[in-house]
């Protein structure tokens, strides 16, 4: 297993499945905090890579839902593409607003 660079490093399958990673590549995944999740993938080549995955507090999961996630592409796209008002203030912005 090779991380960035670094030298190999093999690890002994133990019973019921378990693998055990050694600190170093826990701490620099972030795999040493409680709750850590990691993805298993086997890639076509039969490497099996192991991706670390942060777990998203239950209040913030709306945030990564697919629909938020293509509205949050839609705003990148707008930004890029200077499909935005701009605001010196916040009395300019709600002004924007007034319908005198």
């Amino acid at each position: 297993m090779a991380t960035g660079g670094s030298e190999p490093r093999y690890v002994a399958l133990q019973g019921r499945g378990t693998l055990t990673i050694p600190v170093e590549m826990r701490r620099a995944m972030h795999l040493d905090q409680p709750g850590a999740l990691a993805e298993l993938v086997v890639r076509d080549d039969g490497v099996l890579e192991v991706r670390p995955k942060v777990p998203v507090d239950a209040d913030q999961a709306w945030f990564w839902t697919e629909r938020w996630q293509q509205m949050e592409r839609e705003a990148d796209a707008d930004i890029a593409a200077g499909r935005v008002t701009r605001f010196d203030s916040s009395d300019e912005f709600l002004a924007a607003f007034d319908p005198r």
